[in-house]
């Protein structure tokens, strides 16, 4: 039986952030089911850091990530993390009063979001319809993320302080004896005094497995589509994102990556595109841009598991010590992760949020699985 003092179940972002903030302070181990880290949510994500995504417990998470994302530690990226891009929220007639009301709860946290007119929207991105848009709000404050340099960047980091990544194995049963927790799995036994439970869409079953609980984490599928680039095309246009979340795309290696920002409830699985859901996407940008489909380049579809709250799961398990979820970040755990990982180190080691959430009104209650006990 290998024995270590963290042991993290799932190698994704969530799990490499843990394990890289974690791993000056003991010996890590990150289990992965899979051949590769960040096979399900972490490689197909669509990732963006925009400050005005999420609810008022996540925004705080994105604005703690950023300076790192910004300028991470020496060593760390092999290349930049982030890339400017800028956020516009696109509102029908219709949605008037969704805009304003998404403009008051942003303010609080990110005053210089701005409301724009339709001509103002029309110059950001001229290939929207002006018989469909009726105003705008603009987030200055948003970039493409290079998950596969943020990602490699953590797990590279546990590596050289001597952790191990072990892919290609699958856990089959969790169990508590003394003060430490016990893990079998395809590929051997492992021990640790901590647990962490990064398994994503899997986090609920990991759980059971230890005889606990399940806390309602539910994964929804969304679906991504590459678009061939449209006759007027602008790298630099932003992301365009529906006030309501009805769709979003962006400019994406000369093309166009497109969503209906669905969230369909399946059990957790290796998630595909459903036609139906495609021929949504499709439907919905010609309805409001007149970027053509003449085909489909390429499609997927990924999972993002949420807490009943809609917000981060973490902390110790009140009923099982030394059991640490780190669980249902949804679609934000990779722009959270710097600040997520933090929160782990701290919440472990010394059971306090880490100093730079101060500024923000969230506590260590906000996230812990005991708001669901």
């Amino acid at each position: 039986m290998q024995a270590c003092d963290f042991l993290i179940i799932g190698a994704g972002m969530a799990g490499a952030s843990a394990g890289y903030f974690l791993r000056e302070h003991g010996s890590v181990v990150v289990l992965e089911r899979e051949s590769q880290p960040g096979y399900h949510t972490t490689g197909r994500s669509a990732a963006f850091y925009a400050r005005s995504y999420g609810n008022e417990a996540v925004r705080p998470l994105i604005l703690a990530s950023g300076d790192f994302e910004h300028h991470p530690p020496d060593g760390f990226a092999t290349a930049p993390i982030l890339h400017k891009r800028g956020a516009l929220y696109v509102a029908r007639e219709d949605q008037q009063e969704s805009l304003k009301a998404f403009h008051q709860r942003l303010v609080a946290l990110t005053p210089d979001v701005e409301l724009v007119s339709r001509d103002a929207v029309m110059e950001q991105c001229s290939v929207l319809r002006p018989d469909y848009v009726a105003g705008g709000l603009v987030d200055n404050g948003c970039y493409d993320i290079d998950v596969d340099v943020l990602h490699q960047g953590y797990l590279r980091g546990i590596r050289d302080a001597g952790g191990t990544i072990q892919i290609d194995t699958d856990v089959t049963a969790v169990s508590r004896s003394g003060a430490n927790w016990h893990v079998e799995t395809s590929a051997g036994s492992y021990t640790a005094e901590v647990i962490i439970n990064a398994a994503g869409a899997w986090a609920d079953p990991v759980a059971q497995m230890a005889g606990l609980d399940p806390l309602g984490l539910q994964p929804l599928r969304r679906t991504v589509i590459i678009l061939p680039q449209p006759p007027v095309f602008d790298t630099d246009w932003p992301l365009v994102l529906d006030v309501d979340d009805e769709f979003y795309f962006k400019p994406e290696a000369g093309k166009i990556l497109a969503s209906p920002g669905d969230e369909t409830p399946v059990p957790a699985s290796d998630a595909q595109p459903e036609e139906l859901d495609i021929a949504i996407t499709v439907d919905r940008i010609q309805t409001a841009t007149t970027i053509p489909a003449p085909r489909i380049d390429s499609s997927w579809a990924g999972l993002r598991t949420f807490a009943p709250d809609r917000t981060p799961v973490v902390g110790f398990d009140p009923s099982a010590p030394g059991f640490f979820w780190f669980a249902g970040q949804g679609g934000y755990g990779i722009k959270t992760s710097p600040a997520m990982g933090r929160m782990a180190e701290d919440l472990i080691l010394h059971g306090r949020m880490p100093g730079e959430m101060d500024a923000y009104p969230v506590s260590a209650a906000t996230y812990a699985p005991d708001r669901f006990r």
